[in-house]
């Protein structure tokens, strides 16, 4: 293993490790659970003549506050307390089943849905470089229900909704990021991953989702969210449309060299034809401050790594904002911009991709964001197995193929999130 391929795979290794290590640290302490704060005092009678309010109604009002002295609550702990107790939507019902956090009456997934949901996710990601972050949001918000139990907790329980908006977020971040680490390696492994350009985008990825989530967590409201998910996811549709016009394609010469020739390597492969005479793989010839060189099978490439920092910091500050990876965003920046196949944007963006959710993740459960761990064990699994199996299949679709996949489901989310969160609109499928 030469020197470039050790360190980007140590880089990876202790990312995870870093990550993985402050998840556990994080719920080493265990958190009081809602059953164990004091019973309320009953409230004194109303006088005889007063029937203005009906007698559900103090159902519905919030818990007691626990006795001073009393050992400090987790902020899921502190949420449900401050909730309204009853039966109508948003309301804790405590004759319910515990459900998603462990909040009596929150949706329940079924284990085989979750894994097979998060393979797909991972072959997504892995397969494009993107758009895992998106479809690991669906699945939490729309497939497994959090998103309508969330929209409902805006009145009867502002304080749980926006806990539960962030672990959505985080939930999101997990497989992404899991499938950013398996899928760096393996593309590393297939010499189809620039190490200078991914390093760039990462360490602007580190400051804009740290930013971000220092700025935004626990402040936004589950409809609100949606809305901004599906006006980003929209307009990524919007722009993967513009480029498959004729003048955004007579931009990406480059792109389509390299493209073209990957694909011809790959015919003759598989035709059994001798492959000697041509220009297999990635080779850096020159990386300062100021400018990085490399030739991909063949084809010349340059750029000036201060461009993708930029992009990273605005990128991971977006995709950090909507707990997604910034894929999404990552690739068509590095396709348009940097002039990258996506058979190289792939590989490239998962790397930039593992330390913005690294970082994400570690400053959202530093704030106290709940990990439903049975949940994401299970889909960690589907995403793992999803990840292998994408890198496998990526080179046998070919650059349009993937394209038109992107544009159908960003309109199609796009569109649906974005009327089901600020019009209260609902699409079939979101």
């Amino acid at each position: 293993m030469n020197r470039r391929r050790l360190f980007a795979s140590v880089l990876a290794a202790l990312s995870l490790c870093l990550w993985l290590g402050v998840a556990v640290a994080q719920q080493a302490v265990p958190a009081p659970a809602p059953a164990a704060v004091e019973p309320a005092k009953p409230a004194p009678a109303a006088p005889a003549g007063d029937l203005s309010k009906p007698a559900a109604t103090a159902a519905a009002t919030p818990a007691a506050t626990p006795a001073e002295g009393a050992p400090k609550q987790s902020k899921l702990a502190a949420a449900i307390e401050k909730a309204q107790r009853g039966t109508e939507p948003g309301q804790i019902d405590e004759s319910k089943p515990l459900g998603f956090l462990g909040i009596p009456g929150a949706p329940t997934v079924n284990p085989i849905l979750a894994f097979a949901w998060a393979v797909w996710v991972g072959w997504i990601f892995s397969t494009v470089g993107a758009f895992g972050g998106v479809m690991a949001g669906v699945g939490h918000m729309s497939v497994f229900g959090f998103g309508s139990y969330a929209g409902d907790l805006k009145k009867p329980a502002p304080e749980l909704g926006r806990v539960v908006t962030d672990s959505i977020k985080a939930s999101n971040q997990f497989l992404v990021g899991t499938s950013a680490a398996i899928s760096s390696f393996n593309y590393l492994k297939m010499g189809r991953l620039v190490l200078p350009l991914a390093i760039s985008l990462g360490l602007g990825s580190l400051i804009g989702a740290w930013g971000a989530q220092e700025l935004s967590a626990g402040k936004l409201d589950f409809k609100s969210y949606q809305g901004y998910f599906g006006l980003f996811v929209l307009v990524l549709g919007c722009w993967l449309l513009y480029e498959t016009t004729p003048g955004a394609q007579n931009k990406k010469k480059t792109a389509k060299e390299a493209a073209k020739a990957f694909e011809e390597v790959v015919r003759k492969q598989k035709c059994g034809e001798d492959t000697s005479d041509c220009h297999i793989g990635l080779s850096i010839q020159k990386f300062t401050f100021t400018i990085c060189e490399f030739n991909f099978y063949g084809v010349p490439f340059k750029f000036n790594p201060l461009l993708p920092f930029l992009g990273g910091v605005v990128i991971s500050a977006a995709a950090a904002f909507l707990g997604v990876g910034g894929g999404f965003l990552m690739v068509p920046f590095l396709t348009s911009v940097t002039q990258l196949p996506m058979y190289l944007a792939a590989g490239t963006s998962a790397l930039a991709v593992l330390v913005g959710m690294v970082t994400s993740i570690i400053t959202l459960m530093g704030k106290g964001t709940p990990i439903e761990w049975t949940l994401v064990g299970t889909e960690l699994v589907g995403i793992t197995v999803g990840s292998i199996i994408g890198p496998m299949t990526s080179k046998y679709l070919s650059d349009k193929l993937m394209k038109r996949l992107f544009i159908v489901l960003s309109f199609y989310i796009g569109v649906g999130y974005l009327l089901a969160g600020f019009y209260g609109i609902k699409i079939p499928g979101v």
